[in-house]
C-alpha cells in the first residue's frame, strides 16, 4: 500500500540532498538523468523501467547506490525518496504523477502533462490537496532569453500583440515502416507498459519510442512540439486558454503505420489576439521551427537559439502614403521625412542547453522552499488543454470548439465535451476511482 502524504512533510533545508527516483529511461529520460546528476544536491536514488535493458542502463547511469524497480508503485513505497521524475509515454504521465503526490512525493513530469483534458484537473487537485511541488517539463520557461523576452512583451515593447505564429517541422519521410503484431519481448513488461491504455496486441511500432504516433498513448506532435510554443505564447501573454479552436490536417505523406496527422494546422482565438500553429512531419520548410509575436509596434521571432525584434515604422497618414516592405500603395508620396521606428531593433542569443539545467534547479529549489515552480502543474494543464482542443477539432472534421477557460468546459458541443475524458483500463480505473478526484 502507498503511504500517505502525511509521512513526508519534512521540509528540506538549503543544503540537504534530495533523493530522486526516475520512472522511464528513454530519449527524454536519459536527458533528465543527466541534468539531475549534474546538480550538487541530488542523490540518484532509484530507477524504474518496464524494459529490462533500459533499466540496467539507467541504473548504471544513476550510479551504484540507485535501486531498481520494474513496478513504479514499489518505488513510491520507498520512504527515502523525496522526488520522482516521470519520463514515460504520455498516457502514463497523469496517473503516475497523481499517485506520487498521494505518496507525498514532489514530481517533475515531462510534457505533455495529459492524454485528455480531465486528467489535468485531477493532477491539479492531487497536487494541491497533498501540498506537492509539481514541475511540468516545459523547460523553455527557464531559458534566460525567454524570460527577458517575456519581460519586454509584458512591458509593451512590441506594442499590442495581435497575432502569434507557431511553426514546428521536420521531415521523417517515408516514416518508420509497417510491422505486424507479434510476440511480446521477454525483456518488456508489456502489461505495465500499457497500464491504463486500451489492451492491444503487441506491435513493435506501437511500443517504446514509436508510441507518439497513436492516439491510445499520445496527441501526436500537437501535444509534443506544439505544446512548447503554446506554453510560451500563453505564458508571455498571460492567458489561461483560448476562446475557440479549429484544426485541420491528416496523414498525407507518411507511408508507415500510424494514426496521428503528419500535417496539421490549428487556429486559436484568444480574447485579444489570434494564433496559428502549423506542424509538419514530412516537410521541413525554410524555417523548421520558431515562434513569432506580431505587435503593432514590433515583431519578435524566438526559439531556443535566441530572439530577434524587428520594429515597425511610424506612419503619419496625413503626410505620407504608407510604406509596405519597400512598396507604396500608389499615388504621390507627399513627404520626404524618413519614417521613424516605434522602438529599437534587438537581437539576443540564447542557449538550448542551459534551460534544462535551470529548470531542474528551479524544481529542486522549490522542493526546499515549498514555492510553486516556474512551470507549475496548473500551467502544464492549461497548455495541454489547448493542444487537446486542437486535436478534438481535427478528429471532429475541423469544426470549431468553444472553450470556457475559467470554468474549464466545452460550450455547446456534447460530442466534443465527451472527449474530455477517456476510460482507464482495469485495474487502473479502480485505482483512479479510489482517489476521489472527480
Amino acid at each position: 500500500m502507498i503511504a500517505t502524504a502525511a509521512s513526508y512533510q519534512r521540509i528540506l533545508g538549503a543544503n540537504d540532498r534530495v533523493q530522486v527516483g526516475f520512472i522511464g529511461y528513454g530519449l527524454i529520460g536519459k536527458q533528465h538523468v543527466f541534468d539531475f546528476k549534474s546538480q550538487r544536491d541530488v542523490d540518484m536514488a532509484a530507477m524504474c523501467e518496464t524494459h529490462q535493458p533500459r533499466l540496467e542502463e539507467g541504473l548504471k547511469d544513476c550510479g551504484p547506490n540507485a535501486k531498481g524497480y520494474r513496478d513504479f508503485r514499489k518505488m513510491l513505497e520507498n520512504k527515502d525518496l523525496q522526488a520522482i521524475v516521470v519520463s514515460t509515454p504520455d498516457h502514463w504521465h497523469a496517473l503516475m504523477t497523481i499517485l506520487a503526490c498521494e505518496a507525498g512525493k514532489d514530481v517533475y513530469v515531462e510534457k505533455p502533462l495529459t492524454l485528455f483534458i480531465d486528467e489535468g484537473k485531477w493532477m491539479v487537485k492531487a497536487a494541491r490537496r497533498n501540498k506537492r511541488v509539481v514541475q511540468t517539463g516545459t523547460q523553455q520557461r527557464s531559458g534566460l532569453h525567454y524570460q527577458k523576452a517575456r519581460k519586454l512583451i509584458r512591458e509593451g515593447y512590441l506594442g499590442k500583440v495581435l497575432n502569434v505564429r507557431m511553426n514546428s517541422a521536420r521531415n521523417i519521410t517515408p516514416g518508420f515502416g509497417k510491422f505486424s503484431d507479434g510476440p511480446i519481448p521477454s525483456e518488456l513488461d508489456y502489461e505495465m507498459w500499457l497500464g491504463p491504455a486500451p489492451k492491444r496486441p503487441y506491435n513493435h511500432l506501437r511500443s517504446l519510442y514509436h508510441f507518439r504516433w497513436f492516439w491510445d498513448y499520445s496527441g501526436g506532435q500537437m501535444t509534443n512540439l506544439g505544446a512548447h510554443s503554446i506554453d510560451i505564447m500563453q505564458w508571455f501573454l498571460n492567458v489561461k486558454g483560448p476562446v475557440t479552436v479549429s484544426s485541420v490536417g491528416g496523414r498525407y505523406a507518411l507511408e508507415s503505420d500510424g494514426e496521428v496527422p503528419d500535417t496539421q494546422d490549428a487556429v486559436f482565438q484568444y480574447p485579444s489576439f489570434t494564433a496559428i500553429c502549423s506542424l509538419r512531419e514530412a516537410a521541413a520548410g525554410r524555417r523548421a521551427s520558431g515562434l513569432e509575436f506580431l505587435g503593432n509596434k514590433a515583431s519578435m521571432v524566438i526559439d531556443r537559439g535566441g530572439f530577434e525584434i524587428t520594429p515597425e515604422m511610424k506612419i503619419d497618414p496625413n503626410n505620407a502614403v504608407p510604406q509596405f516592405r519597400g512598396h507604396t500603395t500608389g499615388g504621390v508620396n507627399r513627404s520626404q521625412t524618413k519614417p521613424e521606428p516605434y522602438t529599437q531593433a534587438m537581437k539576443e542569443p540564447g542557449s538550448g542547453n542551459e534551460q534544462f539545467d535551470l529548470h531542474v534547479r528551479n524544481f529542486l529549489d522549490c522542493i526546499k522552499t515549498r514555492q510553486r515552480p516556474i512551470s507549475d502543474v496548473e500551467d502544464g494543464h492549461q497548455i495541454t488543454t489547448a493542444c487537446h482542443l486542437a486535436n478534438m477539432s481535427l478528429r471532429l472534421g475541423g469544426r470549431s470548439i468553444r472553450w470556457d477557460a475559467e470554468k474549464e468546459i466545452i460550450v455547446g458541443d456534447a460530442e466534443a465535451a465527451a472527449m474530455m475524458r477517456r476510460p482507464y483500463r482495469a485495474p487502473w480505473n479502480k485505482v483512479l476511482e479510489s482517489l476521489k478526484l472527480g
